[in-house]
């Protein structure tokens, strides 16, 4: 069984494969992946990119980088070969601009900073507004 997984960036983007195998099996040791890319427009020709294979702790995966030069939609050909076999699946995956980096969570994690800071207020408010009553009923 084989999962592509990507994060499309414009510039860099990256690809993983995760090959696990069927019960009862083995992934080949000689198992190469490549994948293919190509702008869906065909404006340029297919860019190929061999993976990397890394062992984690009993899961195989592999990995690489490529390069988008804009922001559209790919085909995505991955194709696998090793002594047992080959075989191609093909995917296609929309190549989108870079964010603003660690500013994106600053962005994104304002409305929770301002909510937090409005519960705040109203707490210490409250407090205070319980505080002085509390001042007038033992004055009386």
């Amino acid at each position: 069984m084989v999962a592509l997984w990507t994060h499309p960036d414009v510039g860099t983007g990256t690809f993983f494969v995760i090959v696990d195998p069927l019960p009862g099996s083995v992934v080949p040791t000689d198992l190469k992946i490549r994948i293919g890319i190509q702008p869906e427009s065909g404006r340029l020709h297919e860019a190929i990119y061999d993976l990397e294979r890394d062992d984690l702790r009993g899961q195989i995966d592999y990995k690489t980088s490529v390069q988008f030069d804009r922001d559209e939609f790919w085909r995505v050909r991955l194709a696998l070969e090793s002594s047992q076999g080959r075989g191609e699946v093909f995917s296609r995956v929309e190549a989108t601009p870079v964010g603003l980096g660690r500013w994106d969570l600053l962005l994104f994690l304002l409305p929770f900073l301002a909510v937090a800071f409005l519960w705040f207020r109203g707490v210490t408010r409250r407090r205070a507004r319980l505080k002085a009553q509390v001042r007038v009923v033992q004055r009386a």
